[in-house]
């Protein structure tokens, strides 16, 4: 099976049909630790969850996470109705991603759908992944959305009882994710010059997901208590991303550690689950050590930060021509865009950024990444980079900032 070449669902479902079958008799924690063990969890998804080997081709992480994606949101479908037929499961699954495409950030809108309901699901799932966009191939590059891949399916899960109410839920999970990340890496005893940068990049992206209807940011534990209604594997995934989000110099000091085991506690979660989590990302990174690429550098968090900011960088240079366009016949965003240099922008007006920013993105094909789950985590370097690499877009713009600027002095 080539999980890149269209009919692979169907050739999926008639090999691995007793596979599925023994999943749905799995429990949802057996399951996960299973989509865990193979990287799914963490973003690197470096085999499939299938006991039986999926293809004799050599598959990309790209491919195994498709594939992982798609048996998670099966399995999820058939634990809500197990009488559900594969084709009523795959319905399901394509009309919950449209139920989240609805409204100003669809990333699904330029999709050419066919008669055949798996093939539709097959262009879905390699749009959610931005699996054409060759500049999101490196490990560090790709991580931060296919680390929020199982997001979706928390999401689907919420959607198979609450259809109409999905997009504010997996809007809120993802803050909640992003957040209780913030205060992991801010129990980082001594932060390093790209500690304080990802640091940075974390908290910049949780102001742009926040809308002016929510509450004060999250900044204590305090603040996470809601999740405690949540499913137990809800909270085992973000304890796993926080652990990983600070287990980048590959030890814990005890500030990390004290921290961890407070969240464990704000979640409600059994004794022993945080060495049990440190325990599994060890494992993970040595067992994996030759073949993701991220494990192999001595500062992780370093890496994963310029590979980002590199990735940015070449999204806008590769689309210079088309931005430049855009953002001219938009005044507000680039007075806007022009002010965040020299200040720093009112909830507002990060909103009014995001907004614009993302109907940009919309109209242009590889830049869709900054619309999905994830891609939040990426537009504060996008807002950071504009300015700087395309400043000619700004000329005309630059002395009514200076004057604003003047005045804020």
């Amino acid at each position: 099976m080539n999980p890149s070449a269209a009919g692979w669902i169907l050739k999926f479902l008639n090999v691995y049909d007793s596979e599925l079958t023994a999943f749905k008799q799995a429990t949802s924690n057996e399951f996960y630790q299973q989509l865990l063990a193979c990287g799914f969890i963490y973003g690197i998804s470096v085999n499939t969850v299938s006991l039986k080997k999926i293809s004799t081709l050599q598959l990309s992480n790209e491919e195994f996470t498709k594939v992982n994606l798609f048996q998670a949101l099966l399995v999820t479908s058939y634990k809500h109705d197990p009488t559900l037929l594969p084709k009523q499961s795959i319905e399901h699954i394509i009309q919950f991603y449209k139920q989240l495409d609805k409204g100003k950030k669809r990333f699904l809108h330029k999709l050419s759908l066919s008669q055949s309901t798996e093939q539709n699901l097959e262009k879905i799932l390699s749009a959610r992944i931005q699996e054409r966009n060759s500049v999101l191939k490196k490990d560090a590059a790709s991580l931060l959305t296919y680390a929020l891949l199982y997001a979706d399916v928390q999401a689907f899960r919420y959607y198979l009882t609450n259809p109409n109410e999905v997009k504010e839920y997996a809007r809120q999970l993802e803050l909640a994710i992003i957040n209780a990340c913030v205060l992991a890496l801010q129990s980082k005893k001594n932060k390093k010059k790209y500690d304080l940068l990802l640091l940075e990049l974390f908290e910049s992206s949780s102001d742009y997901l926040h809308h002016q209807t929510d509450q004060s940011p999250i900044d204590t534990l305090e603040h996470l208590s809601y999740l405690k209604k949540e499913d137990d594997v809800v909270k085992k995934y973000i304890i796993d991303l926080c652990c990983l989000a600070i287990w980048d110099d590959k030890e814990m000091n005890t500030s990390e550690f004290q921290f961890l085991q407070q969240l464990a506690v704000a979640l409600q979660q059994p004794e022993g689950i945080i060495e049990t989590s440190i325990e599994a990302i060890k494992h993970f990174a040595e067992t994996n050590a030759t073949n993701v690429q991220l494990f192999k550098y001595s500062n992780p968090v370093q890496q994963f930060y310029k590979q980002s900011s590199k990735t940015v960088k070449t999204l806008i240079l590769r689309n210079k021509n088309r931005l430049v366009k855009e953002l001219s016949e938009s005044g507000e965003l680039m007075v806007l865009l022009g002010q965040s240099t020299f200040r720093d922008l009112s909830k507002e007006e990060k909103n009014k950024v995001k907004e614009q920013l993302l109907d940009i993105c919309k109209s242009i094909p590889s830049l869709t990444i900054f619309l999905l789950p994830g891609g939040t985590l990426l537009l504060p370097l996008l807002v950071k980079f504009i300015p700087k690499l395309l400043p000619s877009a700004f000329h005309e713009n630059r002395i009514e900032v200076k004057k604003e600027k003047e005045r804020n002095d």
